[in-house]
C-alpha cells in the first residue's frame, strides 16, 4: 500500500515500513541556520507503504500498528537509507517505530 499520488517502486515485506524521512529546517533565533553537519539525525518520518504484517505461528497475519500517512518518531540507528528517482527513504521494521504524531 503507498500514499495516493505518491508513486514509489519500493514494497516493503512483511512486518516493514518505508518513511520518507521529514528535516527539519533548523534557525537559531538570530536567524542563523545550522548546518547539517552540525544537526543530529532526524527521527521523524510520515510513512508512505506498509507491508502487509508478520506471520505468527498460526500462519496469519498480524495487524500493523501504523498506516500509510502516519507521522511517526523511529528509533535513532534503524532502518536502511534508500534513494529512489532522488528522493531518500528509510526501509524499517514497523518495530523501530516508537509513537505515532498526532
Amino acid at each position: 500500500m503507498c500514499k495516493e499520488g505518491e508513486n514509489i517502486m519500493i514494497r516493503p515485506l512483511g512486518d516493514r515500513i518505508v518513511i520518507k524521512v521529514i528535516e527539519d529546517t533548523e534557525q537559531t533565533s538570530g536567524g542563523i541556520f545550522i548546518p547539517d553537519s552540525a544537526k543530529e539525525k532526524p527521527q521523524k518520518g510520515e510513512v508512505v507503504a506498509v507491508g502487509q504484517g508478520k506471520l505468527n505461528d498460526k500462519n496469519e497475519r498480524q495487524p500493523m500498528d501504523v498506516k500509510v500517512g502516519d507521522k511517526i518518531l523511529y528509533a535513532k540507528y534503524a532502518g536502511t537509507d534508500v534513494k529512489v528517482d532522488g528522493v531518500e527513504y528509510k526501509i524499517l521494521s514497523v518495530s523501530d517505530a516508537l509513537a505515532v504524531i498526532e
